[in-house]
């Protein structure tokens, strides 16, 4: 493994944990600690949408997932985010689900807290899972809105305030319009006056749209969280006031996700601004180069997991591309110091950007270098930065 050059590891968040109650299992008592410290605590930091590693037959590889788990943790990440979209929840069973997440909540032993994605196939199931994770452990669960219907507004809200009067446990509401049916500000502004309602996760990257919902709801729920789940406009989002994200390149670069946030709320912007460009790349690469997730599962093998194959069947054709983007992601990931470079050495790459320069031949790298440098502009000239 390749000593990191350009980006340091930062290590773990760490909890305080109040006593646990006498005569409790280990398991039960770091459950009850985690809860207890973190249940009050504003959802914030680096969540990680982790990957569930497999068996050649298709089975959960729990061992695996318990390492990978650790290894999320020790390496930096604020909190695990299981039976995310990265997690291929829609490939699992309902009781496969929640061994997930039950897995997550022991391995993770109050350490970080756990956001649990919930989202089952309509309300009443949905708040059954929200029932088991919170007996779990979890922190708070994460519910995308009804998807495959395409449905209004207030049938949205609808949803949501059914599972909100009934959840035992904190909610996350999880925006994915290019999934599910959108949640519009109005209806956000609505549903933040169920005290459960905690926090919201878009990954929609629409910049403007997050303004608006902080706009709309910091002033009547200031310990409301908002999360982004479009990594590759993080330090924009943070510094228009979001409190973290939860990315898939967490799952493969959780050291260099946690020092762009660390340095982004600590104001340090010109250097968190080349971390959010060269970020670019490698996330273009992931989420572009094959039907998602399979570049994320191929990014998390090279930092040494056994991730097994996929439940969603490659054609010939996909399994030799496959070893063509191992390649290529893995040149990207050893030019942060993470893993050695591929044997046959790294072509040149359009678009790659090296420590200290901004220079990118990539149009979407342009746009969120201008989205960004704006921002920071405009808060130097009001004297914030």
């Amino acid at each position: 493994m390749a000593r990191p050059r350009a980006i340091a590891g930062l290590p773990s968040r760490e909890f305080t944990m109040p006593g646990a109650r006498p005569g409790q299992p280990a398991m039960a008592q770091a459950i009850e600690t985690s809860r207890m410290a973190t249940q009050d605590d504003k959802i914030r930091g680096i969540y990680v949408p982790n990957m569930v590693p497999l068996h050649n037959d298709g089975s959960i590889n729990e061992p695996e997932l318990r390492r990978y788990i650790d290894w999320l943790i020790d390496h930096g990440v604020h909190g695990l985010y299981p039976n995310g979209s990265s997690g291929e929840f829609l490939r699992f069973t309902a009781e496969e689900r929640r061994r997930i997440i039950q897995i997550n909540c022991e391995q993770a032993a109050g350490r970080v807290p756990v956001l649990a994605g919930a989202a089952e196939a309509n309300a009443r199931e949905t708040i059954k899972a929200c029932e088991t994770y919170y007996e779990y452990g979890a922190r708070a669960v994460a519910i995308v809105s009804p998807f495959y219907y395409k449905l209004s507004p207030e049938s949205v809200y609808a949803y949501f305030r059914e599972i909100a009067l009934n959840s035992p446990i904190d909610i996350t509401l999880y925006n994915i319009p290019m999934f599910a049916s959108p949640i519009d500000v109005p209806t956000i502004r609505k549903l933040v006056e169920f005290p459960r309602v905690a926090a919201i996760k878009d990954s929609s990257g629409d910049m403007a749209h997050m303004i608006r919902m902080i706009a709309a709801v910091k002033p009547v729920r200031p310990d409301f969280a908002f999360l982004t789940g479009w990594e590759a406009a993080l330090l924009p989002m943070l510094v228009m006031g979001c409190d973290g994200g939860t990315h898939a390149t967490s799952g493969v670069v959780p050291e260099y996700m946690r020092q762009l946030y660390e340095l982004t709320i600590a104001g340090q912007l010109d250097d968190a601004r080349q971390l959010q460009m060269r970020l670019i790349e490698f996330f273009d690469k992931m989420v572009y180069a094959a039907d998602f997730p399979e570049g994320l599962r191929v990014a998390v093998e090279l930092r040494g997991f056994n991730m097994g194959p996929s439940r969603q069947p490659l054609s010939e054709s996909q399994k030799i591309d496959r070893e063509e983007l191992r390649r290529a992601m893995q040149c990207i990931i050893s030019d942060y110091g993470y893993v050695e470079p591929p044997a046959e050495g790294c072509p040149p790459r359009d678009g790659a950007m090296k420590p200290n320069s901004i220079e990118s031949s990539g149009d979407d790298a342009q746009r969120i270098h201008d989205i960004t440098q704006g921002v920071i502009d405009n808060l130097k000239e009001k004297g914030v930065v």
